[in-house]
């Protein structure tokens, strides 16, 4: 009979990468329901087990290890050909970046690029969260953060120190009873980052992380921007956020700023291709 299930070799190959069922529908952001219908599924179809199951943990039968070897062998000869063929058939640079990055930085430097590399198209694609970088199919991504990258390269792009920003009136709150005081009364709005910056913060002012009201984690930044100056909280902003306190819709609350704060280019470690070269380097040249 013929085999007919190879989309699911590639959970499979994560299952037992892992060895863990709970590993594998983390890292192909699916539940763990849905990655043993699959490993199911697919043992059913070829008539024999690829994993005994043990109270600790998964362990691959003979024939389970010698189908893992094959199909992990054939996934990432495809794997190197899509990415040859890719590169081969067009000069495009897909970018991950934060939809808030893109608007008030990126976006009006681009036709300066293109002036003067018109044989390479770009392709932007909002990304939030380094999680999503492996799986958003894009060369590169621009995110912020505080010189945290593991398993990655990275380029410090532009150096933004941080600082808490609030709308006025609980700007005048933290005028009237100092920064310590507001930042225990009012909800801490995280990023993509959950609560590492804002634990950053506290340590460079000096004060125990033990914010009274739970954090309210909102990936997309432009709608952080929003939720500040609709006062349900107070965030970390940078010096991006100018149009806003010129404004008068966001005010900073304080002095102290998260200095190491910046917009990092991050990628990964193996080898870029020429075209994404090319616009790392002019990325790095900007101001």
């Amino acid at each position: 009979m013929r085999f007919r299930s190879y989309d699911i070799l590639k959970a499979f190959d994560v299952v037992a990468t892992n060895l863990s069922i709970t590993k594998a529908a983390e890292a192909l952001n699916q539940s763990k329901g849905a990655i043993s219908y699959q490993i199911n599924k697919l043992e059913t179809e070829l008539g024999f087990y690829l994993f005994e199951r043990t109270k600790s943990k998964l362990v691959l039968t003979d024939a389970g290890r010698r189908l893992w070897h094959v199909s992990q062998t054939a996934l990432n000869q495809i794997d190197q050909e899509i990415k040859a063929l890719r590169s081969f058939a067009t000069d495009s640079v897909s970018v991950g970046v934060l939809t808030y990055f893109s608007s008030r930085w990126l976006s009006p430097r681009l036709t300066q690029f293109f002036e003067s590399n018109a044989g390479i198209s770009l392709r932007m694609v909002p990304l939030n969260s380094i999680d999503r970088l492996d799986s958003a199919g894009v060369d590169m991504a621009i995110l912020w953060g505080i010189e945290d990258w593991q398993n990655y390269s990275s380029e410090l792009l532009l150096p933004t120190p941080a600082f808490p920003t609030a709308n006025h009136s609980i700007a005048q709150y933290a005028k009237k009873a100092g920064i310590a005081e507001a930042i225990q009364k009012f909800p801490l709005l995280g990023d993509s980052s959950g609560n590492v910056a804002w634990k950053a913060w506290y340590q460079v002012a000096g004060m125990d992380y033990v914010p009274s009201f739970p954090n309210l984690t909102m990936l997309d930044s432009n709608s952080r921007v929003q939720a500040v100056i609709d006062g349900q909280g107070i965030a970390l902003w940078d010096d991006l956020i100018s149009p806003e306190i010129n404004a008068g819709l966001l005010y900073p609350l304080t002095d102290i700023k998260l200095e190491n704060a910046g917009y990092y280019v991050v990628f990964p470690k193996d080898e870029l291709s020429v075209s994404a070269k090319v616009f790392l380097d002019w990325l790095i040249k900007q101001e």
